[in-house]
């Protein structure tokens, strides 16, 4: 099954609360903002996001230039329908991240839990290369994957697993690793995954 019909399937059939990454509130992610003192008119864009809260959380907050981007078309209807007339807010793009074409740069980065779907060294270039095409100089890449503790499998897909080393090689021609940390998340189903957050910052 192609990537773009599996993930139409899942957000067809599960709800938001049946699938392991749901996080009734981002703070993880949301903790970047905050610490790194984003400005409220930078350019975000959050890869494969899905129908996640971080949006809703980052506009209450005041954030005006929001892009979401996600492979299927179902979780995009889905955050539509969820933000009501704040939808009109955001720019939705629906693709696979390995086939954007960005003609903006952008000045945050956010990705967590969709860069480890990607298991094939080439497809993991690809992916580096678009950030560094997209990320502005200076601006910040936070990515957050499985770590090495973590599971090896996700929505019955296989993954890729990470340190702080392998991330650091992925990324290191074009970003500097600024800090790295793992946590545990906890899913709807009480069992727990181990998460690595790494973020850089555009040299």
């Amino acid at each position: 099954m192609e990537r773009k019909e599996h993930w139409e399937n899942v957000f067809s059939t599960k709800t938001e609360k049946e699938v392991s990454w749901y996080q009734e509130s981002p703070k993880t992610s949301l903790n970047y903002f905050h610490k790194l003192n984003i400005p409220k008119d930078a350019k975000i864009i959050d890869i494969g996001g899905g129908d996640s809260y971080l949006i809703d959380a980052l506009l209450d907050l005041g954030y005006t230039n929001l892009t979401l981007l996600d492979i299927s078309a179902g979780a995009i209807e889905r955050i539509k329908k969820r933000l009501g007339d704040k939808a009109t807010q955001v720019t939705f793009i629906v693709s696979d991240v390995l086939d954007f074409k960005p003609d903006t740069t952008y000045d945050f980065w956010h990705d967590r839990a969709s860069f480890h779907f990607l298991t094939e060294p080439i497809q993991i270039a690809e992916y580096a290369a678009i950030v560094a095409s997209a990320v502005a100089k200076n601006g910040n890449l936070v990515i957050g994957t499985f770590s090495v503790n973590g599971p090896m499998k996700c929505s019955g897909l296989d993954i890729t697993q990470y340190d702080e080393a392998k991330l650091k090689a992925v990324f290191e021609k074009d970003f500097d690793l600024i800090e790295s940390f793992t946590e545990d998340h906890k899913t709807p189903f009480n069992t727990t995954q181990n998460f690595i957050f790494c973020n850089f910052k555009k040299k």
